[in-house]
């Protein structure tokens, strides 16, 4: 059984809190930069990586600028960070 569980900031994917801070869902985000919402669901989950073809980069560079920011700004990975299985100070 799969287990629902809300994800904190720390745990949040960088491009689900950009596409937030642009106020886009992701069917609106996708439909922007040229690429399928499933795509979108998949980086945010982590599932695939995120994978851009030049026209896709373009696209995104024109909507980030239209809001004032800039491709140069964005992580290397759009994916939620990885956990550590070991919690810290805690050992077996």
């Amino acid at each position: 059984m799969k287990r629902n569980r809300q994800m904190s900031s720390t745990d949040e994917s960088p491009l689900k809190m950009l596409r937030e801070q642009l106020d886009l869902s992701q069917e609106q985000f996708a439909r922007l930069i040229g690429v399928s919402s499933k795509s979108v669901s998949n980086w945010e989950r982590g599932v695939t990586p995120a994978s851009l073809g030049i026209s896709q980069i373009k696209a995104l560079d024109r909507l980030l600028r239209s809001k004032g920011l800039s491709i140069q700004g964005l992580p290397d990975s759009f994916g939620p960070p990885k956990r550590s299985t070991l919690i810290e100070g805690e050992q077996n």
